[in-house]
């Protein structure tokens, strides 16, 4: 990858699309993640204003950790770069007090997960109505459109994508040609969502060097009975979430009445 032109075509694109938008910048979620530092560094070298959202919900420290040093490391190299940190985790709780109990907390584990990526993107909104700024979506190539690893109307809720036709693995490379924060980079993958160390390998069951793999072998029509062992496994596993996930990746289904009940 000529990872120096990558960088300058996204800048490029990501100023002509907000110059024509007729916003004054960006707003996104920093998560003290890989995908985040990338896509924001991205957009503060358009030179145009970023707000940088910090939003715990029952957050390890390590994220809000990361998170915060990247932004002062962002505030440090760009100009126009702010940040505003959102407590969300009592709007959370009470949201949680709020609902009809369950029987057993586990069932509803996945959708209180959720619901903190939804109370995100709620909040980014927010700042972006009043502020005259678009959301920037983290969401990478693999997590986009392989395996759907996203929450739909979450952080799957933007107004533009600078890094979804980029591989995990060219993410980081970027990452390193940008001079992001070294315990960014070595920090494993998480969602966040779930309040405590939990990494995507863990709930994927592969890593994202596994999964672009199966990706490459999907595109190119390969079927589980081309792989054995391993290769199999990883294979299944991105067909399962690429299959269970389709809807978060196709437009939303529309009813066409037929012209001649109109």
């Amino acid at each position: 990858m000529h990872t120096e032109k990558v960088v300058e075509h996204i800048v490029d694109w990501l100023k002509d699309y907000a110059t024509k938008a007729g916003v004054s910048g960006f707003v996104i979620g920093i998560s003290g993640g890989i995908d985040s530092a990338v896509t924001s560094t991205l957009c503060a070298k358009t030179g145009l204003q970023l707000l940088c959202l910090e939003m715990p919900i029952h957050q390890a420290p390590s994220q809000v950790s990361r998170a915060l040093n990247h932004i002062e490391w962002l505030q440090s190299n760009f100009d126009d770069v702010r940040m505003t940190q959102v407590n969300l985790t009592p709007v959370f709780d009470s949201l949680v007090a709020s609902l009809p109990a369950v029987e057993n907390e586990e069932d509803r584990f996945m959708s209180l997960a959720n619901t903190r990526a939804r109370l995100r993107m709620t909040s980014l909104y927010y700042f972006a109505a009043l502020e005259k700024l678009l959301v920037a979506g983290t969401g990478n190539k693999v997590e986009d459109f392989g395996v759907g690893f996203y929450t739909k109307y979450g952080d799957g809720g933007v107004d533009l994508s600078p890094i979804a036709d980029l591989l995990k693995t060219e993410v980081y490379e970027i990452a390193k040609f940008l001079g992001v924060n070294q315990e960014i980079i070595d920090a494993q993958p998480t969602d966040g969502l779930w309040g405590d160390d939990r990494t995507d390998e863990d709930q994927i069951g592969a890593s994202y060097p596994e999964l672009e793999w199966a990706m490459k072998m999907s595109d190119e029509g390969k079927t589980s009975k081309d792989f054995s062992g391993r290769e199999l496994e990883v294979f299944n596993i991105y067909k399962r979430f690429n299959t269970a996930n389709k809807h978060k990746m196709i437009p939303i289904p529309v009813c066409e009445i037929p012209t001649s009940y109109k």
